[in-house]
């Protein structure tokens, strides 16, 4: 759908912004907002948390609005000075935090609340609404995003004096309620239609995963006869199968290696690099989860990736430990990392990739993550011996084969229809964006758009 433009435009000055609405004014974003900072009340005093005052974090800035957190604090704190309160209608942004080095993230405040010290909130003033400032500044973020500096350890800063000195478009109060309310409007149905290729996609993912577990447990053949495994988390597998341990599949187990490297993945194939642990995440290996080896260390190429190699994430959350792939082919200038298991399996008898199937179903994913050790929800561990001790209904060397050969072609289809969900999803979140970039430069005219009392 085309969106009329104003009858007259002038120019802004300003390159970013190009040609603006002859009616509309240009002034930095400083002159038409006041800035609050945030804080964190002490850790030790516990009086100050598990309160009912909402404590915002940047990872609480996942919506358009917010009226409530994942963290709260205490009236106490607020009373004490330890915390302060920003009314509702502030307008929320992060200045600080990894999440910068992709995205800016904006948020509405709903209710009285309290922001730590990676946000800033804003105040209208000057004639700005509110809910027009919260889509000026997501219409420009592309623009603060170039404004963003590296803080190290991957954490980025919003260069605040830069910012608010951007020249910003201001159209009269009229009008910025007119373009709030079209954008809500507009930007809702975008987010409807993203949510239902969201739906699909988690289908498919679901379909994925459901038709994988089938297959290593039941096989390809539904009439097959069945016997009971006797372990309550398997259930019922074709007769013919051997029940037996992981570990008397494997040739043998190992972990890897992780000295300081740098940053960035290797170059070429010429360079050596260590394995990340997220190199296995989605069930598939990644070769470019890696890390290159500094010059200075000396490679040990016992330890380079060899085709049926099937790699186990060691340690990670409890959600991704355990996680399983295959490598399809060699990689003699990557490294297994200490965060990482390789199993070598004797391939008369038994299918790599089987077995990373295997690891990757429904109810030995169920058992990992029960196994997993650590008191930390972002870090737990899997044992060696948790590994090896799984049992597995291995079937013979040939079914291994044909069950291989059906999961990749389905899986295939599979994975082109999300591809094909995810490209909708892109194709609309661009439109999205465009479409706020538009409104809030005075690219389009929106005023005859949105029902007149909006005004």
């Amino acid at each position: 759908m085309s969106f009329p433009r104003y009858p007259k435009y002038k120019d802004s000055g300003v390159e970013w912004l190009g040609e603006v609405p002859e009616h509309w004014r240009v002034a930095p974003l400083k002159h038409v907002v006041r800035l609050r900072s945030g804080g964190t009340p002490s850790k030790d005093n516990q009086s100050y948390w598990h309160g009912e005052v909402p404590w915002a974090s940047s990872k609480d800035l996942k919506e358009d609005s917010l009226a409530d957190t994942e963290d709260h604090i205490t009236r106490q704190a607020v009373e004490d000075g330890a915390a302060e309160l920003i009314a509702p209608g502030s307008v929320l942004v992060v200045v600080r935090g990894m999440i910068l080095s992709h995205t800016f993230p904006v948020t509405k405040a709903l209710v009285p609340m309290a922001i730590n010290q990676d946000l800033k909130a804003l105040t209208p003033r000057g004639g700005l609404h509110a809910d027009f400032l919260a889509w000026l500044l997501r219409g420009s973020s592309g623009e603060t995003l170039n404004r963003i500096d590296e803080a190290g350890h991957g954490t980025k800063v919003l260069r605040l004096d830069t910012w608010t000195a951007m020249q910003m478009a201001i159209p009269p109060a009229s009008e910025q309620i007119n373009i709030a309310t079209f954008l809500a409007r507009e930007t809702s149905r975008i987010d409807g239609l993203i949510a239902e290729q969201q739906q699909l996609i988690d289908r498919l993912h679901e379909k994925r995963q459901a038709t994988i577990s089938h297959a290593v447990t039941n096989g390809l053949n539904r009439d097959a006869p069945m016997k009971s495994s006797g372990i309550e988390w398997l259930g019922d597998v074709p007769a013919h199968w051997e029940l037996t341990k992981i570990k008397f599949l494997t040739k043998s187990m190992e972990q890897g290696w992780s000295p300081q490297c740098e940053g960035s993945p290797v170059a070429d194939d010429a360079e050596w690099g260590i394995l990340k642990v997220g190199c296995v995440n989605e069930g598939i290996f990644d070769p470019s989860e890696n890390k290159a080896l500094p010059s200075h260390e000396v490679p040990i190429p016992s330890l380079a990736i060899v085709s049926d190699d099937v790699l186990i994430s060691r340690a990670n959350t409890r959600q991704l430990v355990g996680s399983a792939a295959v490598a399809t082919r060699d990689y003699l200038n990557l490294m297994l990392c200490d965060k990482l298991y390789r199993l070598r399996f004797d391939p008369d008898r038994t299918s790599a990739a089987f077995v990373t199937r295997y690891l990757g179903s429904t109810p030995v994913r169920g058992r990992i993550e029960l196994d997993a050790t650590g008191a930390s929800a972002s870090m737990v561990n899997i044992s060696q011996s948790a590994i090896m001790e799984l049992i597995i209904a291995a079937p013979p060397r040939e079914e291994q084969q044909e069950i291989v050969g059906s999961l990749e072609a389905t899986i295939g289809e599979l994975k082109a229809l999300t591809a094909s969900a995810q490209h909708a999803i892109d194709l609309l979140q661009e439109r999205r964006t465009a479409l706020i970039s538009a409104a809030v430069t005075g690219q389009i005219d929106v005023r005859g758009l949105v029902p007149s009392e909006a005004a």
